[in-house]
């Protein structure tokens, strides 16, 4: 295989939209994983549905963000205004630079570790770990993420070549530390198309067509119809556009005709499974600490 495509779906309990579109696709074969925001409303929706079905491919998308004008949510682990990941309004910083500048990563590691535990003891099995807005992915959070990555056994979604790194030597010492343990990692990242809705087919088709060699993640932020109209009336249509053209199997369909391989993330959580179980003694572990945070 030359090329392969990561189908999936980001921000899963974010709202009733996103979850029933995933289930429709992933039921249908037309995505082939996705990851859950532990924080957000319809976590629950969510993980019930992956406690009855142990098929579904879901990690944890790990959430130090809440960006949506009327449509907020708050860390698990903390109410404290001293953990620095809250605003004046009790909830998640709305952008990475507000979240960096009042950053305290200690309890951003408490949060995260908190988040990875919630989604198990609420029934979900998770393959791999990425980042809600690229926050868990600053240079403050790295060493973090990787580290609950070897903890749990799960895979980071670090892809090799990204444009959107906030830092990216930060980020290009951390490929090079996971290359060099010999773990797999995928190689590229693509992301939704936030296009006019006659310009998304032709835009998508190319997109597929255009994969480099490798394995590409593709981040997609599809909804149905429901509370996404509401949540954010400005991103609706082209999320909704993308659940189409998913639903109705132009993006499988494109995947065949350019000989691009619809894989998911199971497979490479065994993998990195068997490297944790061997080496977790000697891993470095997220702070636990909450003397300052509580």
């Amino acid at each position: 295989m030359q090329r392969g495509i990561i189908l999936h779906v980001d921000d899963l309990g974010m709202c009733h939209s996103g979850n029933a579109a995933f289930l429709e696709l992933h039921r249908q074969g037309l995505v082939t994983c996705g990851s859950v925001m532990v924080p957000c409303p319809w976590f629950l929706e969510i993980a019930e549905a992956a406690s009855a079905d142990p098929s579904l491919d879901l990690g944890v998308h790990l959430t130090l963000t809440s960006e949506w004008q009327h449509y907020r949510w708050r860390p698990i682990s903390t109410a404290s205004p001293a953990s620095g990941l809250i605003d004046s309004d009790g909830y998640f910083w709305r952008d990475l630079q507000s979240l960096r500048r009042h950053l305290v990563p200690e309890a951003a590691a408490v949060e995260l570790r908190a988040q990875v535990e919630r989604a198990h003891s609420a029934g979900l099995r998770p393959t791999h770990l990425d980042a809600h807005m690229a926050a868990a992915m600053l240079p403050e959070l790295l060493e973090c993420h990787v580290a609950l990555a070897r903890d749990y056994g799960l895979v980071p979604v670090l892809p090799r070549t990204i444009r959107f790194a906030p830092d990216q030597d930060a980020y290009e010492r951390a490929i090079h530390a996971i290359d060099a343990a010999g773990l797999a990692l995928p190689d590229h990242f693509r992301g939704t198309l936030a296009v006019a809705p006659d310009e998304a087919a032709d835009r998508y088709r190319a997109l597929i067509a255009s994969l480099p060699t490798g394995i590409t993640h593709m981040a997609l932020h599809c909804a149905a119809p429901g509370d996404i109209e509401v949540i954010t009336p400005q991103h609706a249509a082209w999320r909704m556009r993308e659940y189409q053209l998913l639903a109705d199997g132009s993006i499988r369909r494109w995947c065949g005709e350019a000989e691009v391989a619809p894989i998911g993330y199971r497979a490479v959580q065994r993998l990195w499974s068997a490297h944790c179980a061997t080496s977790r003694a000697n891993s470095t572990s997220c702070s636990t600490s909450t003397s300052d945070t509580a």
